[in-house]
């Protein structure tokens, strides 16, 4: 698979008569006849290779005045794995757009955030996807009102203002154009399920490429987890949310076939920038298929691909959260890291209610973090000055870690703080800003792990070996350190 797949006519073909789920989101089939558009893996008889045509996106579809299928709601399909495997603006750009900051800022926003001209960002998203900011915002928009329409039993007013709807009419006109129904036929037609009509709590189901294997993915968040703001609890990992309407409370839980998300919102207005992070967290557009394949190509690694295949990154739902953690659990065990942490959670944090009790608090802004006396930090002085010269950029603004970050230029800025080595920089990469071909080879876990199985266990040896493992090195360290015991390899039970 591999970007302007949907240029590929007899490839897609070929996905669409075999109904293979693993090209889901990756094109969109379009059906001249009836005027409605699919997944890869709609149930239904294919059509005739004449009638179908492709499309990257769903946005795409939407302009050219196809309909969303009722039987296989593609709108719910997982998001292509290229917005998070490329660094490109494209992929920043659509990293941004999914995080709602077309919505919030408009495209000028959007981009002053990449760095461009409103006209480039257009015309190259245009080039790519079909479809340019707006629409893809307005397809964004439509997926979210869906989504209330069917979850909750909130008044049809309330749900267009909280997707993002400037008014009513255009929610109304909207939703007809997307689904080929009133959003009061929408709801009439969803599936009766238990819900709930407290505003800003909503259930609902995540879904992902198979394989997925939750152990490292969900025993890493558990067993690095901050009390007060993360917890294991009832086969569910549960977290705060710091979003830009308020705050919100996430219970993640994994299941065969989708990951269960149960979401308590401050302002109904944050659910997708929250679904969006969500699935950032748990790496849940990802190809497995395409990853485990290549690193399958090492007989190394092979055997550990082939025991436990679909290993995910886990990841983060704030980046400047991370990138403070990782500071914090510099040269120290996972237990010490977690108490520096709780400790300025509960100094720093600020306070939110958990109807479950639990969660006390969200993570400290860097505002707050850079207003700290940095001699009540229980730290050595050189990792107080690394601590107090990282909250302070991040405050400042002078460094910013977010979905549309540059990688390259950003490793650059963060290796010129004082105390910042490769270990450091290459696991905010990895976790934070998530480039899938980050690699750790100084870390003491995968030098263990490179010893037992035989490869170079010298930084520089594993990173001249790793290179045919490029440009998935971040899934290869899940797989080397899974090798170990360590409960971050586990499914908490």
């Amino acid at each position: 698979m591999q970007m302007g797949m949907h240029t590929d006519t007899e490839r897609c073909v070929r996905a669409v008569r075999s109904k293979d789920a693993r090209f889901d989101g990756w094109f969109f089939t379009a059906v001249l006849t009836t005027g409605i558009y699919c997944r890869p893996s709609c149930p239904v008889v294919p059509p005739k290779p004449q009638n179908m045509v492709f499309h990257p996106s769903a946005a795409a579809c939407q302009q050219a005045g196809f309909r969303a299928c009722k039987r296989c709601r593609p709108d719910t399909s997982p998001g292509s794995p290229e917005w998070n495997q490329r660094a490109d603006l494209v992929a920043r750009a659509m990293r941004l757009i999914a995080d709602g900051v077309v919505d919030r800022e408009g495209v000028p926003g959007l981009a002053g955030r990449l760095g461009y001209s409103t006209r480039q960002v257009e015309r190259q998203l245009l080039a790519e996807l079909g479809a340019g900011p707006l629409a893809l915002a307005r397809a964004q928009r439509a997926q979210t009102a869906r989504l209330l329409i069917e979850t909750t039993a909130l008044p049809m007013a309330q749900i267009a203002f909280a997707a993002g709807f400037a008014s009513i009419r255009t929610f109304n006109d909207t939703v007809r154009e997307v689904f080929a129904l009133a959003p009061s036929e929408l709801r009439a037609r969803a599936p009766k399920r238990q819900g709930t009509s407290t505003p800003g709590a909503l259930s609902l189901r995540l879904p992902f490429r198979a394989p997925f294997n939750p152990d490292n993915l969900f025993g890493h968040l558990a067993a690095t987890a901050v009390p007060g703001v993360e917890e294991w609890r009832d086969g569910s990992y549960r977290r705060t949310l710091r979003l830009p309407y308020g705050h919100g409370i996430v219970a993640l839980t994994p299941n065969p076939d989708h990951i269960a998300c149960r979401l308590t919102l401050s302002d109904l207005r944050d659910l997708t920038v929250a679904i969006s992070r969500c699935r950032r967290l748990l790496d849940l557009d990802a190809d497995p298929v395409a990853i485990d394949d290549q690193l399958r190509t090492d007989p190394v690694l092979a055997p550990l691909v082939d025991k436990a295949p679909g290993r995910r990154v886990p990841r983060t739902v704030d980046e400047a959260e991370f990138a403070v953690r990782a500071v914090l659990g510099q040269q120290v065990s996972t237990a010490a890291a977690r108490t520096h942490a709780a400790r300025l959670v509960t100094a720093y944090g600020d306070p939110v209610e958990d109807p479950e009790g639990g969660l006390t608090h969200l993570f400290p802004a860097p505002e707050a973090l850079a207003a700290l006396d940095p001699g009540t930090l229980a730290m050595p002085r050189t990792r107080r000055t690394t601590f107090t010269t990282l909250v302070r950029a991040l405050a400042d603004g002078d460094l910013h870690l977010g979905v549309e970050s540059d990688w390259p230029r950003t490793r650059e800025r963060l290796l010129a703080l004082p105390g910042f080595g490769p270990w450091t920089v290459d696991v905010i990469a990895m976790r934070a800003l998530g480039d899938p071909d980050a690699f750790l080879p100084t870390d003491l876990g995968i030098r263990r792990a490179a010893r037992e199985l035989g490869l170079p266990s010298t930084p520089a040896a594993l990173t001249a070996r790793a290179g045919a493992w490029r440009p998935w090195r971040a899934y290869a360290v899940q797989y080397l350190w899974a090798t170990d015991s360590h409960p971050i390899n586990f499914l908490p039970v």
